[in-house]
């Protein structure tokens, strides 16, 4: 199981430490076969990385977004290049907010998973459906297109160690969420479409995680779901407790 939490645009750097030392007494006595990580802002990288140093706490870091270039005349923009060297191991790329407000296409979501490859760390593509799709009964259809483009131009090996993250966008923030039964139903159909591009080896080895109002409640009906792989957490995540919590559920 993986349990990645999103920080978003929440805690400064100092925040950012003291939450995740927080998650990491939370789970000190915690011996489960979770990985565990964290995508804080860009601002707090450093000192989460260097607390998750110091206390050897057993939590992985990951970035929010990168840009797709190694470098040059992009203002705002981070390089995969500069996240390496603060140890994250992944990257959240693709989330229906990057997409909405910021106007990304499937195409850029691509030219990133490519960067973030090419630069040694693992990509977590995030891919779903709004309401109006939902309840025009397209969401397999749609999301098998996202796959398809998003995921592009990969090779077997590659494509074994990607993150798919399904985040209903209806119910991201919403308290709204599918019923367990109906998520593992999409991850199943992103399974096989990971296996129709790369191979039956691939799709058994892509994670398949749950995103959208996860929270301690909830959380184990969706891991208990043959094809749910873990969960990419927003708001429960910014709570040591809580996210502890979500964690000791994937047990």
């Amino acid at each position: 199981m993986l349990i990645a939490g999103n920080w978003k645009m929440y805690t400064t750097s100092g925040e950012g430490a003291v939450l995740v030392e927080g998650i990491g007494d939370e789970l000190s006595d915690f011996d489960g076969d979770v990985e565990v990580v964290v995508a804080p802002p860009f601002t707090g990288l450093r000192a989460v990385s260097t607390l998750i140093e110091l206390d050897r706490l057993d939590i992985g870091l990951a970035a929010q977004d990168c840009h797709w270039e190694t470098e040059g005349a992009f203002t705002g923009a981070i390089a995969p290049r500069m996240l390496t060297e603060l140890n994250v191991g992944r990257v959240i790329i693709g989330h229906s907010e990057r997409r909405q407000m910021f106007g990304e296409t499937d195409e850029i979501v691509n030219k990133k998973l490519h960067a973030v490859f090419a630069a040694g760390m693992t990509p977590i593509m995030c891919v779903g459906e709004t309401l109006t799709t939902h309840e025009a009964l397209q969401t397999d259809a749609y999301i098998r297109e996202q796959v398809m483009a998003g995921a592009s131009g990969l090779t077997p090996e590659q494509a074994a160690r990607l993150v798919i993250a399904y985040e209903p966008i209806w119910a991201i923030g919403t308290g709204r969420t599918p019923t367990p039964e109906a998520a593992n139903d999409v991850a199943r159909s992103i399974r096989a479409t990971v296996g129709a591009m790369y191979g039956p080896p691939a799709a058994m080895q892509v994670r398949v995680l749950y995103g959208g109002s996860v929270n301690p409640s909830n959380a184990a009906m969706f891991f208990a779901e043959p094809d749910i792989d873990g969960a990419l957490v927003g708001g429960a995540a910014l709570k040591a407790d809580s996210f502890a919590e979500i964690v000791r559920a994937a047990r």
